[in-house]
């Protein structure tokens, strides 16, 4: 069995896994195992986060097992592995129910062998905990202390409840000013929603709108300009990566390289941008709570619901297909201190 530092150090050389040599007699003609699998990944539509998540989680496993090819392996070695990334690894539960998706992915549609199946995992136990909130106040005295490019989209983020994702990926078309509402596109669960576009936020983001405007005709002028379309739009329509509405709204910096296809073009901002300025604004507003950008979703639900908006309107909002998931935040209010009244108060 490798250890954790030798698998490290392998998944970190360069090519580790050019070709299937290490594929016990397989035939050298046939594409590598990772690229067939990002093939098939991306046929069926998956998100890229995905797509880097699934190949990770099936190269661990495959230098787990010292490089035995999927095919000569079976479910006995998936349980192996799965127990090593508990009991060694000691991922979180969740960590380690994606590590069983990606490997389930490839043998039942890269491998063919839709049967497979991996009974009585030995699961590590998963922790239950409420989501972490901000106050009002908290939430003012953060965003309060955002500067630069990162302050609209995370303000919008708390404005509409927005994931992460879902914010960098908004593009021109998806903002209706008219109406005060934003489209979110192949969101979770490929689910598209509209959800409210604060009216404190409408000049800034035609602001920015202007600024993206102005930003697509440079580029547009330097040979670039070329927006990556979600599927096979820019087949479809064929001058739709160049037309503004569909560039992003929250471009990058740099032009780069579309990690998918090689091309170039501007894309939208990283997420990492936004984790690192949210905890600076955190830290300069002096707020202690473990925040994320995802707490900014959060707190937009509570507060919601503390405003006396019906869980079904929040529910919609925020895209979940199941009321139960909403319902969560009504425990995040019983225990906040709005419908119980400490006895220590009451005779104080």
């Amino acid at each position: 069995m490798l250890g954790v530092s030798v698998i490290f150090n392998v998944l970190n050389t360069p090519d580790a896994m050019t070709n299937e040599s290490y594929d016990n007699g397989q035939k050298q003609n046939r594409p590598k195992i990772l690229t067939r699998l990002r093939n098939k990944i991306r046929l069926k539509g998956y998100s890229y986060s995905t797509e880097k998540n699934y190949v990770k989680w099936v190269k661990e496993y495959i230098i787990f097992h010292r490089k035995t090819h999927p095919e000569n392996l079976g479910e006995e070695n998936v349980k192996e592995f799965l127990t090593y990334l508990v009991n060694q690894r000691r991922v979180s539960p969740s960590t380690q129910n994606q590590a069983l998706c990606a490997i389930i992915f490839l043998y039942r549609n890269v491998l063919d062998n839709p049967e497979f199946y991996v009974d009585k995992v030995e699961w590590s136990k998963k922790t239950s905990r409420l989501p972490i909130v901000m106050s009002v106040n908290e939430v003012r005295s953060v965003l309060e202390m955002l500067q630069g490019n990162a302050a609209l989209p995370l303000r919008l983020m708390y404005g509409a409840g927005l994931r992460v994702s879902e914010c960098i990926r908004l593009r021109i078309l998806d903002i209706d000013t008219e109406y005060k509402q934003l489209t979110v596109r192949n969101g979770k669960g490929k689910k598209d929603r509209t959800t409210v576009l604060p009216e404190s936020l409408l000049e800034p983001v035609n602001q920015q709108i202007k600024r993206v405007e102005n930003l697509h005709k440079r580029d547009l002028n330097r040979g670039f300009g070329a927006a990556p379309l979600p599927h096979a739009l820019s087949k479809k329509y064929s001058n739709a990566a160049t037309d503004l509405r569909w560039q992003f709204l929250f471009p990058s910096k740099k032009i780069g390289l579309d990690p998918q296809n090689g091309h170039e073009g501007r894309f939208h901002v990283s997420r990492e941008t936004l984790h690192r300025e949210l905890r600076l604004a955190v830290k300069l507003a002096g707020i202690t709570k473990k925040v994320s950008t995802h707490t900014l979703r959060h707190s937009f639900a509570t507060h919601l619901l503390q405003s006396g908006y019906d869980i079904r309107t929040v529910q919609e909002l925020l895209g979940h297909n199941d009321v139960a998931t909403t319902m969560i935040y009504t425990h995040v209010l019983k225990t906040s201190g709005h419908a119980v009244r400490s006895p220590l108060d009451a005779h104080g």
